[in-house]
């Protein structure tokens, strides 16, 4: 068995998928059995990915839990400014975003919830979006 990322072209979604083999894999792809999650494309190609590294000393788990603890901290750090300086849309990002750039209204930032296609139709746009990793509160 082996497991390859996998990307779509078209919506640039990535996922994880098993095969017998990298054969099996290319015999699918051919036969057109192999689509996207998110958008049903069938323009579906192996992502890059690194090789799993089995680490069996204790004192790197407590040092990988350590910088985890410290990048999750960032990340809340960055959440707390875009909190603070940017009026957030909800599910209504993408909406907002095109009426900023084409109205030309208002000035303050926004952040919110888009889906990957969106994102990707803003950018082709012109309207500059960025994607960021968001942890809630409540998790661990």
């Amino acid at each position: 068995m082996i497991k390859y990322k996998l990307i779509c072209k078209d919506c640039s979604q990535l996922f994880d998928s098993w095969f017998a083999s990298s054969k099996e894999f290319e015999k699918l792809k051919k036969s057109k059995y192999l689509k996207c999650p998110t958008c049903n494309s069938l323009n579906i190609d192996k992502s890059l990915m690194a090789p799993l590294l089995v680490n069996t000393k204790k004192n790197n788990n407590v040092l990988n839990k350590q910088k985890n603890k410290e990048v999750r901290n960032e990340i809340k750090k960055y959440q707390k400014f875009i909190k603070n300086n940017f009026d957030y849309v909800g599910k209504n990002f993408a909406y907002e975003a095109r009426s900023i750039h084409y109205n030309k209204k208002k000035k303050k930032g926004i952040y919110g919830n888009a889906s990957l296609n969106e994102v990707k139709e803003l950018k082709e746009e012109g309207i500059e979006t960025e994607m960021i990793p968001w942890i809630n509160y409540n998790e661990n």
